[in-house]
């Protein structure tokens, strides 16, 4: 929180560029990890934004361990969020436009931990019973993310169920 932070004390409300990386943890039975954000009550993936000096796969296995208590062992590059449809403006105010990198990750460990300043709950979901209302900019990705694993699944000699 110390970049925008320091960031918000110089420009206040604008609109700002924030950069960032989440992280699609993936269980054994193809289902996604989302949590319920306590300032909006949005549904989506753990991400946040970058640090001065930090990589996207940094801040991502940050972010998502800060989020979640999971540690992601191994990340996969999944996708690409920026432009116009990442426009946001915080119950509080503040505007950003997100531009940031998304993983999927099957491999981890760790014990699933609510940061309660962020989070009100937390658990995996299949794709038939994602909860509402789901984060705008999370929804499409996360529908995304089910139709690549489905495909992967589908494929002759695919492990994945």
């Amino acid at each position: 929180m110390g970049y925008i932070m320091d960031l918000r004390k110089v420009l206040g409300h604008r609109p700002i560029i924030i950069p960032g990386a989440a992280v699609l943890f993936v269980n054994e039975k193809n289902e996604i990890l989302l949590h319920e954000r306590a300032d909006n009550h949005y549904w989506g993936y753990p991400g946040g934004s970058m640090e001065l000096g930090e990589s996207f796969e940094e801040c991502a296995k940050r972010e998502a361990f800060e989020e979640s208590g999971l540690i992601a062992d191994k990340l996969e590059f999944f996708d690409l969020e920026s432009g116009e449809s990442t426009h946001y403006t915080y119950p509080h105010g503040d505007e950003i436009y997100v531009a940031g990198v998304l993983y999927l990750c099957r491999e981890y460990h760790g014990e699933l931990k609510i940061q309660e300043e962020e989070v009100i709950q937390q658990r995996f979901f299949a794709e038939d019973e994602l909860p509402h209302p789901m984060d705008p900019m999370n929804e499409a990705f996360i529908r995304k993310a089910f139709a690549l694993l489905k495909s992967r699944a589908s494929l002759p000699g695919s492990s994945a169920k």
